[in-house]
């Protein structure tokens, strides 16, 4: 299940954390040192150096306003948010086909999550396109709109051919680890709480909420 986060910053939040990157003094760092050993002969963009104090800043705000989002937390169940970069792609750059590694230095990569700060018209191509058996999909999202996916996806950034497009990237480990329980839990918090909105705290609601709290119990690895 992939869903889109409509927004995660609002206007204030995501100018905050794109006008440091697009200051000239910002440390970057050629993407494929964080590439995989299959997927560096296809990262062709910059990425902030993560042992910087302006990555640390950032990524720990990122951090927080994902962990605070309800839908993340609906949806993701995250455990852990890790592995935060902050990339940059000018003309001629982008990713390759590739997917994801199943573990990073911060846990497994249960979701994948793409957070834009350029918005559309800064900057031409560059879209996000995820592979799935129903075809391919691209995303060129508003600048604080996110999008969390499958990191089982076969997915990459089409070159940009004017401008310029940054992006945040990062994953997620859940405390879920199958995707179809993550679905399934999730459409019945949803339609517990549509209950809940509709004719408040029954009988029906209560046997809902036993289940939805015994599968948690159940799944929760």
């Amino acid at each position: 299940m992939r869903f889109p986060l409509e927004p995660l910053l609002d206007p204030q939040q995501w100018q905050a954390m794109a006008e440091p990157l697009q200051n000239a003094n910002a440390d970057w760092r050629p993407g494929a040192e964080t590439a995989g050993w299959h997927a560096r002969a296809v990262k062709h963009n910059q990425q902030l150096d993560r042992s910087g104090a302006l990555h640390q800043r950032l990524a720990s705000e990122l951090q927080d306003h994902l962990l605070r989002h309800p839908l993340v937390q609906a949806a993701a169940f995250p455990r852990h948010i890790h592995g935060i970069l902050f990339s940059r792609s000018g003309v001629g750059e982008g990713y390759g086909r590739h997917v994801d590694n199943a573990w990073m230095a911060g846990g497994r990569t249960d979701l994948s999550f793409t957070v834009f700060l350029s918005e559309p018209d800064a900057y031409s191509g560059g879209a996000l396109v995820l592979e799935s058996p129903s075809g391919e999909e691209p995303f060129r999202l508003p600048a604080g709109h996110a999008l969390v996916y499958p990191s089982t996806l076969l997915h990459r950034v089409e070159p940009v051919t004017s401008g310029e497009r940054l992006v945040a990237v990062g994953w997620i480990e859940s405390r879920i680890r199958q995707a179809e329980q993550r679905e399934l839990l999730f459409e019945l918090d949803s339609a517990r709480r549509a209950l809940f909105a509709r004719s408040g705290k029954d009988e029906i609601f209560d046997l809902i909420s036993r289940s939805y709290s015994n599968l948690l119990r159940a799944w929760d690895c």
